[in-house]
């Protein structure tokens, strides 16, 4: 499933992340890496995610997460 897809406090794994260079370049430059684990703060409709991952909050706008695969329950 993708990132857009969990549930506000569900944890997960990502398990691929697709993309260009430039985008996986920005994305591995914030902490988010394959076998980083992860927890939902906030998915509302329309408005950024907001997740925890290594000891930070991050925020990522919606068609950034669809190319973020997980893992939920990892």
């Amino acid at each position: 499933m993708n990132l857009t897809e969990v549930k506000n406090g569900e944890k997960a794994v990502i398990v691929r992340i697709e993309g260009d260079r430039r985008y996986l370049s920005r994305i591995t430059s914030i902490g988010l890496n394959v076998g980083c684990r992860i927890e939902m703060l906030q998915n509302v409709k329309k408005k950024p995610l907001l997740i925890y991952g290594r000891d930070t909050m991050i925020a990522l706008n919606r068609k950034e997460s669809e190319r973020i695969q997980v893992e939920v329950g990892a």
